[in-house]
């Protein structure tokens, strides 16, 4: 259990920075990080690292097919919580 929430902390930390980061790049008008790869780091645990990126850095705020993409991702991911907590009660 130890070892997922670690895991957790870590995914979270790479998406925050990256997002960050593509921030960082897109003031500067240099090449940006790919949202697929965002996307992926949100597919994988890390979407509360780029939510909070996201609301921190006013990132991809205002671009409506990132945020439907985004939020469908955290959605999964909440059905999936609240079934798998649903079935250990």
């Amino acid at each position: 259990m130890e070892v997922l929430l670690v895991s957790f902390l870590v995914i979270n930390c790479i998406a925050f920075s990256l997002a960050g980061y593509d921030k960082y790049l897109a003031v500067k008008h240099k090449r940006r990080i790919p949202e697929n790869t965002l996307f992926l780091l949100a597919a994988v645990g890390g979407s509360l690292g780029l939510l909070l990126a996201m609301l921190i850095f006013k990132h991809k705020t205002s671009k409506t097919s990132f945020i439907l993409k985004f939020s469908g991702i955290f959605l999964i991911q909440i059905v999936i919580l609240v079934f798998n907590l649903n079935n250990k009660i």
